[in-house]
């Protein structure tokens, strides 16, 4: 169900007092029986207030970014974790995890590596095994995050299979060259800058984390 937007009554607020204030000045020109000259001039400031109210407002409608529709993701919330994981690698992923999911617009998170699927968290989508696609692959080969602000555009969005049907936007943020860690949202460009750069820092972490305790055989 889309989230109602906090700001439309801030946003119309200026069309309906100029609108009424116009309405007011009109109706008191007409029901006056005689026109004084500093009625007239108050009449004529009136009049221009209220358009400039009216004006403010139509700029407000435009100027001003409605935030993004929000849905319910579908699927089960859960936690799962690679069972055979070192300790400090579980405590890692888990308290990572948890501060993507609530302090981001993420609400459902994987992480690949060497491989295979180490967490899968939040709302979980129907496959449990990653098939890193052209995408994923991408951002691993690059080194370098990628953003699909508004999935239902990417015709590579079904290589997603493993996060909920109806994930509104997609963040691939390599784990070093060995790994991912995949975000989804539940609103369309919902990710700010400030998020980018802090899911990079965590990323970072995870992957010096992993890389430590996960020594190639």
């Amino acid at each position: 169900m889309a989230k109602p937007d906090g700001n439309v009554v801030l946003r119309r607020l200026p069309l309906v007092a100029g609108g009424l204030g116009g309405v007011l000045f009109f109706a008191n020109r007409v029901l006056s029986v005689e026109v004084t000259n500093s009625q007239a001039r108050s009449d004529v400031l009136g009049v221009i207030l209220s358009a400039l109210l009216i004006l403010t407002g139509l700029l407000w409608q435009q100027v001003q970014p409605r935030a993004p529709e929000s849905v319910k993701l579908i699927g089960e919330e859960g936690f799962e974790l690679a069972p055979d994981l070192p300790e400090r690698s579980k405590t890692e992923l888990a308290w990572a995890s948890l501060m993507l999911l609530t302090n981001t617009v993420t609400r459902s998170l994987v992480v690949w590596y060497d491989g295979r699927v180490l967490l899968r968290r939040g709302i979980l989508g129907p496959e449990k095994e990653v098939k890193p696609g052209a995408i994923v692959q991408r951002a691993i080969a690059q080194q370098k995050p990628v953003y699909l602000v508004a999935l239902k555009l990417y015709p590579g969005r079904i290589e997603f299979d493993y996060l909920p049907e109806n994930t509104q936007g997609v963040i691939c943020q390599p784990l070093g060259s060995r790994g991912v860690l995949i975000l989804g949202a539940n609103a369309p460009r919902s990710y700010t800058k400030q998020d980018e750069r802090w899911i990079e820092g965590i990323a970072e972490k995870i992957a010096e984390n992993l890389s430590h305790y996960l020594e190639s055989d």
